[in-house]
């Protein structure tokens, strides 16, 4: 699906404030109230934007500890290992990549201690060989 211009300041904003309301996002785009939602109806429908979501204060998630966890999985135990995984409360995104390992998690929790629980907790599931951990010290770019 092509996204025109308009259609990714849309997504854009959206990812700034997902609850922002229509008005406001056609204010801030320069566009009617019905463009903005006619629009956001045929994202929705071609399933551009399947989901609305929250995105922490930054205030929140400095208090959080975060970590990347290279994850190298058992022959064919992949879908079981991402099953189990996404039970795992800190476990906020699980991508299959390319390369030494199988899988990375992108985790965080709220003290040391518990992240290295959640770690254990990550490198305990059924089907897990092995995993490698990268702790965030600082993020330079967030979009």
């Amino acid at each position: 699906m092509q996204l025109d211009e308009t259609d990714r300041l849309l997504i854009d904003a959206l990812r700034e404030d997902a609850r922002a309301p229509t008005a406001r996002l056609a204010r801030s785009l320069g566009l009617s109230r019905t463009t903005v939602q006619s629009r956001l109806d045929r994202l929705e429908r071609q399933g551009v934007i399947n989901a609305y979501t929250i995105r922490l204060s930054d205030a929140h998630e400095r208090g959080q500890v975060h970590a990347y966890v290279m994850i190298t999985v058992s022959h064919k135990q992949s879908a079981s290992v991402v099953s189990a995984a996404r039970k795992l409360a800190g476990v906020r995104a699980l991508q299959s990549v390319s390369g030494p390992f199988d899988l990375i998690a992108r985790i965080a929790a709220p003290s040391v201690a518990e992240m290295d629980s959640l770690i254990d907790a990550l490198g305990a599931l059924d089907g897990v060989e092995r995993t490698t951990s990268s702790i965030v010290l600082s993020t330079k770019i967030d979009r």
